[in-house]
């Protein structure tokens, strides 16, 4: 019989084919919803391509810019919501802070990233603009998990963020995602990386918004905040992060004047 002779090339092939997963690969090629791991909840429609959000009660609670082809639904945009919410309120954030946080945690919904394996991979660049925004509110440690996330009402040991992290590299990796130098624009062979909160993806996401029925919720006059010349600056949900400032600072001030109030009280006593 006439052996069977294969060419380096060949060889290759059918070596990638026999001992790496075919669905991985089907996953990555075809651009289908996987897992992420970690802190972040699987995808109701796992192994399927990103769709539009479903209406009613599995629809976003938040990042609806995403909402015309995403991975998420309820299941991934709630946590991001309570996120959201105790950083404006336990964890004193300010206006620039809530925006970008929000921002962060909405990165599970962009379909680039939830069709890719592992944490959101997140530029480095970004995460430096969310610690230097956020560096004065206060994040608190999960003991079992070892995940950083802003400090709530039932958290005991609470610290401003400056104390946990010393930049935003440390930062992102502390709260669960992957971290791309964004410096080096692409690999060995010559492919652009794709990382979350760069020029690119932001680009991408406010023109997203732009065209939605719901319009703009974004100021172009803080583009430069970005140091971006054509994003604008507050995309889709950051509505509510101006809303929850407002309750948050609402909260503060009746919290002072209860102390005041208290005070004088006391002082008449004496």
């Amino acid at each position: 019989m006439k052996s069977l002779s294969l060419s380096p090339p060949l060889l290759v092939f059918v070596f990638f084919n026999l001992f790496v997963p075919s669905s991985s690969l089907g996953e990555r090629e075809n651009g289908l919803c996987i897992y992420q791991g970690g802190r972040f909840p699987p995808f109701s429609i796992e192994g399927q391509k990103p769709r539009k959000a479903p209406k009613g009660p599995r629809d976003l609670t938040l990042c609806r810019v995403f909402r015309h082809n995403t991975c998420c639904d309820i299941t991934q945009t709630y946590p991001a919501l309570v996120s959201v919410r105790k950083l404006a309120s336990t964890g004193e954030g300010g206006r620039e802070c809530l925006h970008l946080w929000e921002l962060l945690e909405c990165s599970i919904c962009d379909p680039t990233v939830g069709t890719r394996s592992g944490p959101p991979q997140i530029c480095a660049s970004f995460c430096n603009m969310v610690f230097d925004a956020c560096s004065g509110a206060y994040f608190s440690l999960d003991m079992k998990t070892q995940i950083l996330s802003p400090c709530g009402l039932n958290d005991i040991v609470c610290g401003k963020l400056n104390k946990w992290a010393s930049n935003g590299t440390e930062l992102c990796h502390l709260t669960g995602f992957s971290v791309h130098n964004d410096s080096v624009t692409s690999d060995e062979g010559g492919a652009v990386q794709f990382c979350y909160g760069g020029k690119e993806s932001l680009d991408s996401i406010a023109n997203s918004w732009k065209f939605s029925e719901h319009g703009s919720a974004f100021d172009s006059q803080h583009s430069s905040f970005w140091g971006l010349e054509t994003v604008s600056w507050a995309i889709g949900g950051m509505v509510l992060t101006a809303g929850l400032v407002y309750i948050s600072k609402r909260k503060s001030y009746s919290r002072r004047q209860r102390q005041a109030a208290t005070i004088r009280t006391a002082t008449r006593r004496r």
